[in-house]
């Protein structure tokens, strides 16, 4: 009996070796992660934009007709009383010469309407055979060649002008910034024809998303930077804002004065928009890797050799959409899981997959 139990004892403690060595260790699990920084300024932007004249004007001939004549380009530098471009002259020239030729016969009416006048008078005063109705009409007819004058010298002046309008001059000393008719085309009156604008007062304008536009602080200095060139800068401030938010975009325009920019900063250069407001000291994370319970929020934390990862515990200062703002618990430079937090084990063992281990 005894030989007999021994040889099943030793199977028993056989079988039980193997059931040991059959199990396998835990699985290596992946785990996405983002790398913790410190954040001790909150950055507004940035937000690309365009450097535009704040005054600009739209000119256009006052009277219709078809243009000869284009003076000046896009881009080019004009002084006030630059010629930019020119109308056919032709028909103001012929309405000028008619004004004229009916002032000379109006004046031609006075002159005579004045000496019957006279003449009339003398004659009345003397007792001769003049009536004061005959006295009369002669005054009236006076007074109709003067007023005839007058009108014909009115449409005088008014030729002349439209001769002048039939040239185009800028009202001051600035720059080309569009053109929008050509040589040979005819216009109407009032069509914009050329842009200049004043170079000297310069402003960046962006479009910035309309669910920002309540962060916007005021009387806040922003750094604006060429895009080209970013260590060529400039300060700004918001002067105007628009009140309605583009359809399409979602976006409202921010027009900001520019503070003795430099000359780098010529109109049409791309430029980008932001300011830095100092914050307590804080660790933006994704929300995705903060777990919560009871009350307590915490992060999964991998060990520096990236092999297992630990949850810790830290204090939240704030929430915005898609982040939280760390205030305690967290190193510069350490990394936390940012997917899967609900399925970490303490001390799991893990792999961080930029870097195989």
């Amino acid at each position: 009996m005894s030989r007999l139990v021994l040889p099943i004892a030793v199977l028993v403690a056989l079988s039980g070796c193997k059931e040991q060595k059959a199990e396998a260790p835990p699985p290596v699990r992946p785990v996405l992660t983002a790398t913790v920084a410190l954040e001790e300024a909150r950055i507004f932007g940035p937000f690309a934009g365009t450097v535009q004249p704040r005054y600009e004007s739209q000119l256009g001939f006052r009277i219709g007709g078809r243009i000869v004549a284009r003076d000046v380009f896009v881009g080019d530098q004009v002084a006030k009383g630059t010629r930019l471009a020119a109308l056919d002259p032709t028909v103001q020239q012929f309405a000028l010469v008619r004004a004229r030729a009916d002032v000379a016969d109006a004046q031609a009416q006075v002159k005579n309407a004045s000496a019957a006048e006279g003449r009339q008078r003398i004659l009345f005063e003397n007792n001769s055979a003049v009536t004061q109705a005959q006295l009369d009409g002669a005054v009236a007819n006076r007074d109709t060649a003067d007023a005839r004058l007058a009108q014909a010298k009115a449409a005088l002046q008014k030729a002349t002008d439209e001769l002048g309008y039939a040239t185009l001059t800028a009202g001051f000393d600035g720059v080309v910034t569009s053109w929008s008719a050509e040589v040979g085309q005819v216009i109407p009156a009032g069509q914009v024809v050329v842009s200049v604008a004043r170079p000297d007062v310069r402003e960046a304008v962006v479009d910035i998303p309309d669910d920002l536009i309540g962060e916007l602080p005021k009387d806040i200095e922003f750094t604006v930077r060429l895009q080209e060139v970013p260590e060529v800068t400039a300060r700004a401030r918001v002067r105007e804002i628009g009140p309605l938010a583009e359809a399409s975009t979602r976006t409202r325009r921010v027009r900001m004065s520019l503070i003795d920019p430099p000359d780098g900063f010529r109109l049409g250069n791309t430029v980008t928009v932001a300011f830095e407001r100092p914050v307590s000291p804080r660790f933006p994370v994704p929300s995705t890797a903060v777990v919560e319970d009871d009350g307590h929020a915490a992060v999964w934390v991998v060990a520096p050799d990236g092999r297992t990862i630990n949850r810790r515990e830290v204090t939240i200062l704030e929430r915005e959409e898609g982040r939280a703002f760390v205030g305690t618990g967290l190193k510069a430079g350490e990394k936390v899981a940012v997917a899967g937090v609900h399925g970490f084990t303490e001390g799991q063992a893990v792999r961080l997959p930029e870097t195989g281990l």
